[in-house]
């Protein structure tokens, strides 16, 4: 196995697991966790896409990363609850 198919592995299972965190474990859809766990996992398979020059795949995680990065911008930018 090479290096940007483990990558792309890894990307693959971290998409998969905030989608579990937020269908089964109710992971809000706004949270740090979900939305930089999309942008790291969608950009591990574009590098993949790159490498293997695939357009559909290219695009598809061009978006997804680019989608990623507002909510996530917010997330962080929000001020943390006062306990």
């Amino acid at each position: 196995m090479t290096l940007v198919q483990a990558a792309g592995l890894l990307g693959c299972a971290i998409l998969l697991a905030a989608y579990a965190g937020l269908q089964v474990f109710k992971l809000p859809k706004e949270s740090v966790l979900f939305n930089a766990a999309n942008l790291v996992g969608s950009l591990l398979l574009l590098w993949g896409a790159v490498v293997n020059v695939a357009w559909g795949f290219i695009v598809l995680e061009t978006v997804w990363s680019l989608v990623s990065i507002p909510p996530l911008v917010r997330g962080l930018r929000r001020p943390a609850l006062a306990t």
